[in-house]
């Protein structure tokens, strides 16, 4: 297998994780911002704020390259990355409302666990996908694949 095909079947998870390191470095200049604020009564309250959102997203950020990756190489690439785009976008809303008032975080948070949900599940039909094709013959990818394209649009409503 050439470099050319090996790409060709994981670019769209390398974009979504490019666009996800630059995320990082975004929530890092606002706590590095937040850090170097003179206003030491409203720089308390900030910078605590924007810390936790920033250690919140980071300590979900592992669980969510693993699953975006797996899904993608197990089943389909397409829906693994729509859905961690989506997740980029709904993890810019946990952050952004987490800096406002915590309750405005919420719905970031839960729409993002319901997009990891996905993700795993998408890991589990792959894996089970492979199992079936190694020891009975049977390949459903295509199918999978079809429905999982279908149901990724289903991320979209809130």
């Amino acid at each position: 297998m050439d470099s050319f095909t090996v790409v060709e079947n994981i670019y769209l998870l390398v974009i979504v994780t490019l666009i996800s390191v630059l995320q990082n470095a975004f929530f890092a200049q606002k706590v590095e911002r937040e850090c170097n604020c003179q206003n030491t009564k409203t720089q308390t309250s900030a910078f605590e704020r924007v810390s936790c959102a920033n250690r919140n997203c980071m300590d979900a950020y592992p669980t969510f390259l693993a699953v975006m990756w797996c899904a993608g190489l197990c089943l389909s690439q397409a829906p693994a990355a729509f859905a961690g785009f989506i997740y980029l976008v709904v993890r810019q809303k946990y952050f952004v409302g987490y800096m406002g008032q915590t309750s405005q975080s919420t719905p970031g948070y839960l729409f993002g666990k319901r997009v990891i949900f996905f993700l795993l599940l998408m890991c589990i039909v792959g894996i089970s996908n492979f199992l079936l094709m190694r020891h009975y013959g049977s390949d459903y990818k295509e199918y999978v694949e079809t429905i999982t394209n279908a149901a990724s649009a289903l991320l979209l409503i809130p």
